[in-house]
């Protein structure tokens, strides 16, 4: 199996060195490391220049600045191999992950995406996850309604996939991964390595959930996005609940936005109730 990591990074040195060696540190070597410099004014080309010797090929590609959607695309559309897997520039791969992945996918070829458990470090401290972030494996779109159930460091996909399912929404500035989650997980089932196989760093300022408010507005747009194009795929109960998490969402939203005088934005969120709210118009 031949796999390419993609790392988008934007401003990312001081962090990126930690990501860029958990990859080259990997006890199964990766068939090359794209960069994906989505427009940095630090010394991020500096510090790959310093990598010219890696026996794992870098490849840097730099950009102007449009989003890390934009950048994992790019890297999609780079990548060599059949395989991609991909690592936030804030983060970092534990030495058996791909070859844990290998491993799984090996002993269940009918799989074309798998993820895995992951430690969570904030601000410098061991931290447990909350139950509503448990993950699993096989048929997890039910998972995936309420949050992001899959991070993105973790994920190893099969390019066909991204074929069908479409790549990471460029008009999103955040819940891009989550939009993507569902599209996977509608039509595939997904991989799952039980033991932790990344740290997941947070509590930085530069981290997207920290710079937008009212998230659920774009998982809104992506659950009916799956309502009105990808319904073929579910079941009758992942129908309901989907609509049913969708309701609820944009209820939270209409108080918030008129709390704060967003009245057109409220009345968005009422007419998709109203379509929802009446099974036979979907």
């Amino acid at each position: 199996m031949n796999i390419s990591v993609v790392i988008p990074t934007f401003n990312r040195s001081h962090t990126l060195k930690r990501a860029l060696d958990s990859v080259l540190n990997q006890t199964l070597p990766a068939q090359e490391v794209i960069i994906i410099d989505d427009g940095s004014t630090d010394n991020t080309g500096a510090l790959i220049q310093s990598y010219q010797d890696s026996l794992v090929p870098i490849r840097y590609f730099k950009k102007d600045n449009a989003g890390v959607s934009s950048a994992r695309n790019l890297g999609i559309e780079k990548a060599v191999s059949e395989w991609v897997s991909f690592l936030d520039s804030d983060d970092e791969w534990l030495p058996q992950k791909l070859e844990k992945q290998v491993e799984f996918i090996e002993q269940n070829p009918g799989y074309k995406a798998v993820h895995g458990e992951e430690v969570w470090i904030r601000n410098g401290v061991r931290v447990n996850p909350h139950k509503k972030h448990k993950k699993y494996g096989g048929r997890i779109f039910k998972n995936c309604l309420p949050l992001c159930a899959i991070s993105p460091s973790t994920i190893m996909i099969h390019k066909s996939v991204l074929e069908k399912t479409g790549l990471f929404r460029t008009d999103y500035p955040a819940c891009e991964d989550y939009d993507l989650w569902l599209k996977l997980t509608c039509q595939y089932e997904v991989g799952f390595i039980e033991i932790p196989i990344i740290k997941k760093y947070g509590g930085h300022a530069d981290q997207l959930s920290h710079q937008f408010k009212a998230m659920d507005a774009w998982r809104v747009q992506s659950l009916h996005f799956i309502l009105q194009e990808r319904s073929q795929f579910l079941n009758s109960e992942e129908l309901a609940l989907t609509q049913e998490v969708l309701l609820k969402k944009a209820e939270i939203l209409i108080k918030g936005y008129e709390k704060h005088g967003h009245q057109d934005k409220a009345q968005e969120m009422r007419d998709l109730c109203d379509l929802y709210n009446h099974p036979s118009q979907t």
